[in-house]
């Protein structure tokens, strides 16, 4: 009887649009965006442990609703059930209550990627960059730990991966470059570099560099010690030619991750000139479920620009 109580509040959570998800651009029912190619996106049944956290996230809101870091893990459980625009309307709430709080824009910010609102991501990430300059970086605790229970990004670190990220998808590449070399700077460990490593290497190849993105590999070595990004650190070494390709892709799975290999390795086809394989491939990658990862988001991207 509980866990069916907690499943029709979480519903219930994941039906409510207040009016600040209605200035969005309208979608088809239930859906939760629209793909570059014009494609409704739904988001599948999130699982017990999800819909227990939102519960338990929702109970701490409940209780004290202008604590911020109640409404930003609200938000962002709520983000991981698949309800962006709602998860988006809570960090609207938010950045009402505490209009200087980075982190709410941050948050926000990650948001609108997922349902390919770039701009209004560019706008929330530069905010958030402003508000970050000049105080010291802060650890950003995992919604989903990794193995070691040892979180590896930081808020600065965050906050310019994701603004680089949304300059990235709409193809300009010199801010997108600047904010990664920002993220690189402030990484702390190895997770960052390598992550922030492969993004600024693809820039330059897209910028028409490779000179240059093989001198940001100079960072890279098979010995770092990556605990979480894998897939960014085997991209890295593949650039460098110590991966092959049957390598790097493997057996690759169904997830952010594996979208991640996925995105690298069709992108590397593209920047190496081989168009239609970078097309195929970034065509099966739309075909999957994982319409949330950034590798997919990017190969919708490059999509639109291959069929302009």
């Amino acid at each position: 009887m509980k866990k069916i109580r907690v499943a029709l509040a979480v519903a219930g959570i994941m039906l409510m649009h207040g009016a600040l998800a209605q200035n969005l651009p309208p979608v088809p029912q239930g859906a939760q965006a629209v793909s570059l190619s014009g494609k409704p996106l739904y988001s599948s049944t999130p699982g017990e442990k999800v819909i227990a956290a939102v519960a338990a996230a929702k109970q701490d809101y409940d209780a004290d609703p202008d604590n911020a870091d109640n409404i930003i893990w609200y938000g962002r459980r709520v983000a991981y059930t698949g309800d962006y625009r709602r998860a988006i309307d809570i960090f609207s709430e938010g950045i009402e209550k505490f209009p200087d709080d980075a982190r709410m824009y941050r948050h926000r910010g990650h948001r609108y990627i997922s349902i390919r609102e770039f701009d209004r991501a560019i706008a929330d990430l530069e905010r958030a960059s402003e508000l970050i300059d000049g105080t010291s970086n802060e650890t950003e605790p995992d919604g989903a730990p990794n193995a070691l229970n040892i979180p590896v990004s930081s808020l600065h670190g965050n906050i310019w991966y994701h603004l680089g990220l949304a300059y990235y998808l709409k193809q300009d590449w010199d801010n997108a470059y600047r904010a990664y070399k920002n993220g690189f700077d402030a990484g702390r460990n190895d997770d960052n570099r390598v992550s922030t490593t492969h993004w600024l290497y693809m820039i330059l190849q897209r910028k028409g560099d490779p000179a240059a993105a093989a001198k940001v590999l100079d960072v890279i070595s098979a010995d770092m010690n990556v605990i979480e990004n894998m897939s960014y650190h085997n991209l890295c070494l593949f650039y460098k030619g110590e991966l092959t390709m049957e390598e790097l892709i493997g057996e690759n799975e169904d997830s952010p991750a594996g979208a991640a290999v996925m995105y690298g390795a069709a992108n590397w086809h593209f920047y190496n000139s081989d168009v239609e394989k970078a097309r195929d491939m970034f065509e099966d990658m739309i075909a999957t479920d994982g319409w949330s990862a950034f590798g997919v988001i990017a190969a919708e991207a490059d999509l639109a620009l291959i069929n302009e």
